[in-house]
């Protein structure tokens, strides 16, 4: 398990296909933090690979959030998602769903039911809705990281299996990257 760019991109380009126009960036962000739950909840593993954080507005993806921002430039992101424009962005061309391929059909079945829940919402009904999730504590003006084994537990593992997930989603991301450097 290793941060994706492309995996990323292809995530927010899914969600912004469902849209059919623009999205704001906030709700963008949100439903790709929800899909990353719902993968930990179902795989034991978020989609993304990001690093999760409890920001004033709720949790986001810490690498997705710096390459919305355009505080991380990557040529892979910005081929399909344009620069936040009035707080909006949207896609920059039109695709072949075949086009994402660093998304399973286990993936997109998740993104699928994310939109489907959640993808009508207007981005503050979105943002209410995730201070509500128990794994996002108000960091204030701040920002913290969110504990796998805190989501873990929110989604129902006892607090012992909760660790045990957590440890391997480390042991997982440690082994990728250290393949990663190999490569």
């Amino acid at each position: 398990m290793i941060f994706s760019v492309q995996k990323v991109a292809h995530m927010a380009a899914f969600f912004l296909a469902r849209r059919e126009g623009p999205m704001s960036h906030l709700k963008l962000i949100k439903l790709m933090y929800l899909a990353d739950r719902l993968s930990m909840e179902r795989y034991d593993a978020p989609m993304s690979d990001d690093a999760h954080y409890s920001m004033k507005n709720g949790p986001i993806l810490s690498n997705t959030l710096n390459l919305l921002r355009g505080v991380t430039r990557d040529g892979v992101w910005s081929d399909f998602i344009s620069p936040v424009d009035d707080n909006q962005v949207q896609l920059n061309r039109d695709f072949d769903w075949e086009e994402l391929d660093e998304l399973s059909r286990a993936d997109l079945a998740i993104l699928d039911e994310v939109f489907a829940r959640f993808g009508r919402m207007k981005r503050w009904e979105i943002v209410n809705y995730t201070h509500t999730l128990p794994e996002w504590v108000d960091p204030g003006a701040s920002c913290l990281p969110i504990d796998a084994a805190m989501t873990f537990q929110a989604l129902g593992a006892s607090e012992e299996l909760a660790r045990g997930k957590s440890a391997a989603l480390d042991t997982r991301r440690r082994l990728g990257q250290k393949l990663s450097e190999m490569s």
